[in-house]
């Protein structure tokens, strides 16, 4: 199977207040995405709700043309942030050095503070999702420092987009 390099991602921002007028995060991942020759498949506001996020993930396993879901948003400790634990419930594998890195960057970045971030990845039915906290600032951070070169095909020893073909393997 040919390798992909260019890859249909889907960013989703979970919120109860954001719109597309205010969403600069979702902005942030959509220039990235396209100015790293990547196609941005589709961008959403879904809410807080885990029905809601439930939903949103499962309609994205079921469509073929999706390669890459990205969340920001719904990762902080609160009563009503639940991304994560919703998006444990549908990948088959956590990918955790994602969430490790990603906390270690934001520890050189905010220190102790970054203890907060639940951010995470994982792989379900051979489509990567990754889950960011909701701050321009972090979205920044996860794409410029571990996305842009894991979803890069030329980025050595090895990337993310080598695996793709293989994932669905039994």
């Amino acid at each position: 199977m040919k390798q992909k390099k260019n890859l249909n991602i889907v960013i989703a921002t979970i919120s109860d207040s954001r719109t597309f007028e205010n969403d600069k995060s979702g902005d942030i991942l959509e220039q990235r995405i396209t100015q790293d020759n990547h196609n941005c498949f589709s961008r959403s506001i879904i809410k807080d709700d885990i029905e809601k996020i439930e939903k949103f993930f499962k309609a994205c396993l079921k469509n073929n043309l999706i390669d890459i879901i990205i969340t920001t948003g719904g990762t902080g400790l609160t009563g009503r942030d639940s991304t994560p634990e919703v998006l444990q419930k549908i990948i088959e594998k956590q990918i955790p050095g994602f969430g490790e890195i990603f906390r270690q960057i934001s520890f050189n970045k905010i220190g102790t503070s970054a203890l907060q971030s639940r951010a995470l990845a994982g792989i379900a039915k051979g489509k990567f999702f990754f889950s960011l906290p909701g701050s321009p600032s972090a979205c920044i951070d996860a794409w410029d420092n571990i996305l842009k070169f894991q979803l890069n095909i030329n980025h050595k020893p090895c990337n993310l987009i080598e695996l793709i073909p293989r994932l669905l393997e039994k």
